[in-house]
């Protein structure tokens, strides 16, 4: 676990966030906390209907200072930038000529989800490998936790919420079991994640 909940000790270019049931109150306590100098792209994907417009744009932006949009399909990863994956699509991180960029995928669901936190993460992983940082909150499945075991094979950074502060315990407990060690780079409660964040 971390010395310090300020200091990553490397350059972080990339930073990947899953969450799912509880998961935009804990992003309410994490993504205000980035800072407007922040360089590193961070590209979430939370659980929501899949049949409905999101509304989490409306939400964050306000909030956040940095700029928040909704991923689109082959749009460059702008750094920076907030990016929620949108309803019904998984988002993926491309690796091309001119830098990394987003793809969405109507391919079929995984752990019955689409978006997927592990696809995301597993993408990521292999583009921005030991510059990423892959974060797993609150959640009720197992989504993210193969993903953030990606994400530590890659040699990124893993932090999880500690699964006795999360409104639903069993997403972050499955990303600890899945990781290799057992213990992430940051197991944090929310507070600490947004220190985190702020030291970016």
């Amino acid at each position: 676990m971390t010395a310090s909940v300020t200091d990553l000790g490397r350059p972080v270019d990339a930073v990947v966030i899953g969450t799912s049931a509880g998961g935009v109150e804990a992003l309410l306590a994490l993504l205000p906390a980035l800072p407007a100098t922040l360089r590193a792209a961070v590209l979430v994907v939370i659980h929501l209907p899949r049949e409905r417009p999101s509304l989490l744009v409306e939400i964050f932006a306000p909030r956040c200072a940095r700029p928040v949009r909704e991923a689109q399909d082959k749009e460059p990863v702008e750094p920076g930038c907030v990016y929620f994956a949108p309803p019904d699509y998984h988002l993926l991180v491309d690796r091309v000529d001119e830098g990394p960029c987003l793809a969405l995928s109507a391919d079929p669901l995984v752990n019955f989800s689409r978006p997927s936190i592990d696809v995301l993460f597993e993408s990521a992983a292999d583009v921005y490998g030991p510059r990423l940082l892959g974060i797993v909150l609150t959640g009720g499945n197992q989504d993210g936790a193969a993903g953030l075991a990606a994400v530590a094979r890659g040699g990124g950074l893993t932090a999880v919420q500690q699964p006795d502060t999360a409104a639903v315990s069993w997403m972050p407990a499955a990303a600890l079991k899945a990781l290799k060690t057992g213990v992430p780079d940051h197991l944090l409660p929310l507070d600490g994640l947004a220190a985190l964040l702020r030291g970016l």
